[in-house]
């Protein structure tokens, strides 16, 4: 069954961008309604979360309206929801972009999962990738594939000794990405902080929500969550940004050295080719392979 949200639930954090506090309110919709940002420090502002409405933006996702209403920052929320097999709720945000937590997903996680989800009256539905489908945008790759649940399966080949070559392959039913993939935060490079700082990008920005690393060095006190926790990250994004497909995706996607804006092309793509997907309603055994399905707060990992 579709779900929403048991009760409204408020957000509040700085955004990497701007620096400033913003707020989220979260409201439960009906079924059908999907999800939806409303920005209520201007007119005109809601907008859909949905492929077709991403705009390029440097180091993000973010969508935006007809009438040039935007919010960014948009991916690690839009895995949490997805994640948590959350499928309407309405997002409204008193700035132009999502609060950047902790740089991972699991704050997002925590509320939602302690709000708690109402299941409506109506059957989830969801997309099948019945062709494979692929694109090549420099030297990343992505492809979606024909599979009965949602598999990530990602490499990234990094210069810099602290994250070097690293792949991971996962399937997302049972509750995977709140256990596996949550917790893990954004990366950079000290010398791109520093020419983000010089071009004014990046003012929230701190080792408080993000990895940074220099060479071989991290360096955040704490170190990593995890060994691989960059490749992780690089799966919580693309679990988001798959997201903005509208429904929940039944199918394969991998990739290497991708990033959001290959991750929309893919969905372009998909889109683009009517034999290569059905839109139908998924139950039974397929619906509980679906992520976010039976997730509790205890599932979330300890250092989240």
């Amino acid at each position: 069954m579709q779900t929403t949200l048991k009760s409204p639930l408020v957000i509040q954090g700085i955004g990497l961008h701007t620096g400033q506090n913003v707020r989220l309110r979260l409201t439960p919709a009906a079924a059908d309604y999907g999800i939806k940002f409303r920005r209520v420090d201007v007119e005109e502002g809601l907008i859909e979360a949905n492929w077709a409405a991403v705009v390029p933006s440097e180091l993000c996702t973010m969508v935006m309206n007809e009438a040039g209403v935007s919010v960014s920052t948009i991916e690690h929320l839009m895995a949490a929801f997805a994640g948590t097999g959350l499928h309407n709720v309405l997002v409204e945000v008193d700035g132009p972009e999502v609060p950047i937590l902790d740089g991972s997903a699991a704050g997002f996680v925590r509320e939602i999962l302690k709000t708690g989800l109402r299941r409506l009256g109506a059957p989830v539905r969801a997309i099948e990738v019945r062709q494979p489908v692929e694109i090549q945008r420099g030297d990343a790759t992505a492809r979606l594939a024909p599979s009965d649940g949602l598999e990530i399966d990602f490499t990234i080949d990094f210069a810099e000794a602290a994250i070097g070559r690293q792949a991971l392959a996962l399937n997302m039913g049972n509750g995977t990405f709140v256990k596996e993939l949550s917790d893990c935060r954004t990366f950079c490079r000290r010398q791109d902080v520093e020419a983000m700082r010089a071009r004014g990008l990046a003012l929230g920005g701190s080792l408080e929500n993000a990895v940074v690393i220099d060479g071989a060095e991290v360096l955040n006190p704490e170190g990593l969550r995890r060994t691989d926790e960059a490749v992780r990250h690089k799966m919580l994004d693309a679990l988001g940004d798959l997201a903005l497909a509208g429904k929940p995706i039944l199918g394969c996607y991998r990739a290497e050295r991708a990033g959001h804006a290959t991750t929309r092309a893919l969905l372009e793509a998909l889109f683009a080719d009517p034999s290569a997907y059905r839109v139908f309603d998924c139950t039974g055994k397929r619906a509980a392979r679906l992520p976010g399905v039976g997730v509790t707060t205890s599932d979330l990992p300890k250092a989240a």
